[in-house]
């Protein structure tokens, strides 16, 4: 139903090799950005009183390509219940038949390709056994050299935030089941022939509502879907938020221009183009942006409120993670989680 590897050339080509640097600037980038990750694992450790084991989830300083490579490999997992569902109801070939499998493959392709020039790192939790930290040195170096801030400072603030992410979903054993069983949980509500009914209109309504924020994703939404992306939501934002929260209080400590990254990188994120945002907008990156900023709010103000020794609390049971509706209102989850 998929090329993959058809996906992965399309993706790598769109993607571009990025910024020109000499060999030996990619072999400092490099080594500098392996250093800075595991020098934030005590910084994030002391921070969070966080404690994640030793020596799993791998971290990989990657290329564009090698980034839209590691991608399709999750994407080939995350989508795996989904496929399950179709051949358990013999959808592949109709599928197939409508799209065929090097269509969905150049699709894939586009959208990785598109991503790949944008992301700066990235927890990937589909590796087995325990995940990895994907580190993208042509992207920081791109947006270190835009931003005209310091290197040294921009690479060690980007790998607090990506650490922790893995430190999240290693010291927290059971987030990556969860994250699976959420997914389980929205391909079991999925009805597959429902992808090829009315699909240009839904894709044409999707551009059209892409002013008011919505997204593809929101098209092909069920309520039993909206009710599962919304607990989703709920924990994506708690990751983001904890992680921005992190890379802006420990920074001050070891990183002297940490708010002068903080605010040029904020005027950067508001300052893209037409076309940028609508396709962000179509797939739902603006709303990725509102989890940082909903996702920070919350965090410091449970912090502030109740100590980091009290908001850890949030990691000990999924039932635990807030609520979409408790993100914008954190006393209600210190009064049903803290009591």
């Amino acid at each position: 139903m998929v090329d993959w590897a058809f996906a992965i050339s399309v993706g790598s080509k769109l993607a571009g090799e990025g910024p020109v640097v000499s060999r030996a600037e990619a072999d400092a980038a490099v080594a500098e950005l392996r250093a800075d990750a595991d020098h934030s694992t005590g910084l994030v450790r002391e921070f969070t009183g966080l404690s994640a084991p030793v020596n799993t989830a791998p971290v990989l300083v990657v290329d564009r390509p090698g980034w839209v490579r590691a991608n399709a490999e999750g994407f080939q997992v995350a989508t795996r219940p989904m496929m399950r569902k179709l051949v358990d109801k013999r959808e592949p070939h109709r599928i197939t038949q409508a799209v065929g499998a090097k269509i969905t493959g150049a699709e894939v392709g586009g959208l990785l390709g598109f991503l790949a020039g944008k992301v700066l790192g990235q927890f990937d939790p589909f590796y087995e056994p325990s995940g990895r930290l994907l580190l993208v040195a042509p992207n920081i170096v791109h947006v270190e050299r835009e931003l005209d801030v310091d290197p040294t400072d921009f690479r060690l603030w980007v790998c607090l935030h990506e650490e922790t992410h893995r430190v999240q979903f290693t010291a927290v054993p059971w987030m990556r089941d969860h994250l699976f069983s959420e997914i389980e949980a929205i391909s079991e509500t999925l009805e597959p022939s429902s992808l090829l009914d009315g699909g240009l209109d839904r894709i044409t309504d999707a551009i059209k509502s892409s002013r008011s924020g919505g997204s593809i994703v929101d098209m092909f939404s069920s309520p039993a879907q909206r009710e599962i992306l919304d607990r989703v939501t709920g924990m994506m934002s708690l990751l983001e938020g904890h992680a921005d929260v992190v890379m802006d209080d420990v920074g001050p400590q070891v990183i002297g221009s940490v708010k002068e990254i903080r605010a040029k990188f904020t005027k950067r994120r508001q300052g893209i183009g037409t076309l940028d945002r609508l396709l962000r907008r179509l797939l739902g990156l603006e709303a990725k942006m509102a989890q940082y900023r909903d996702g920070a709010r919350f965090v410091r103000a449970v912090v502030d409120k109740v100590g980091m020794d009290e908001f850890n609390a949030v990691w000990a049971a999924p039932a635990h993670l807030p609520s979409k509706a408790e993100l914008s209102d954190h006393d209600a989850w210190v009064r049903r989680v803290l009591g």
